[in-house]
């Protein structure tokens, strides 16, 4: 019963149902199944780290850029 909205643990649950009744015949594809959701999930943790970390440089650039236009105001009253 493979669909797009299925969790890995029901894919596990499935795979603990063909121990109990000895048909290993959908066991491979399982497998596979439950490979490919990991894998996901594993994308899924690498793409929130890469946005905390571009978060993080988003917010020093702006401060560096508000730095540089108190600079740039400052040196414009001198004048």
């Amino acid at each position: 019963m493979y669909g797009c909205n299925r969790y890995l643990c029901e894919v596990f649950d499935e795979m603990r149902k063909t121990t109990e009744t000895l048909n290993f015949a959908m066991l491979l594809s399982l497998i596979e199944e439950a490979q490919t959701m990991a894998n996901r999930m594993e994308a899924a943790l690498g793409d929130q780290k890469d946005f905390e970390s571009l978060k993080k440089r988003i917010r020093e650039k702006k401060d560096e850029l508000k730095k540089l236009e108190e600079k740039i105001e400052r040196k414009a009253k001198k004048k």
